[in-house]
């Protein structure tokens, strides 16, 4: 769980660092700016920014009721939040798993990508599919039918 924090914590230490500099300059609105930068930064690449996640037999299971796809991803990987971002609210509508904190869901992406632990890798009914188009992954969650709770 420590492993996902490291990058925030490195951006907002690096943020307060070259705060503090442009402070001691005499540049209290540059420091301002800058440290308030780098805590967004922060933020972006916190697991805050995600979904809640949860194991990938969990997953799995709920996937296999709901027909929803499920998400590996990490903390930190630009590929991820570029897919979490464009997803906006519909990314809620996924499982989420994250590989940094389920040692199972780091297997099964694993095994699913030659034992690379490349994300995100979403599982579309029972068929992984490595870091794809984010309007794909939209068009996944509309093709369940006009009655499914996942097209509203």
């Amino acid at each position: 769980m420590m492993r996902a924090w490291i990058l925030p914590m490195l951006l907002v230490l690096c943020g307060s660092v070259v705060a503090t500099a442009q402070v001691l300059e005499g540049n209290l609105g540059a420091g301002a700016v800058l440290q308030l930068v780098f805590v967004l930064l922060a933020g972006v690449y916190s697991p805050l920014i995600f979904p809640r996640s949860i194991g990938a037999l969990e997953a799995q299971r709920r996937s296999a009721v709901d027909g929803r796809p499920v998400v590996f991803w990490r903390s930190g990987c630009k590929y991820c939040l570029r897919l979490r971002i464009r997803l906006g609210r519909r990314a809620r509508q996924l499982h989420w798993v994250d590989i940094w904190r389920d040692p199972a869901g780091a297997a099964a992406v694993r095994a699913a990508n030659g034992g690379n632990e490349t994300v995100p890798t979403v599982v579309v009914a029972g068929r992984p599919h490595v870091n794809p188009d984010p309007d794909w992954v939209r068009e996944q969650l509309c093709s369940d039918g006009p009655d499914s709770p996942l097209r509203k």
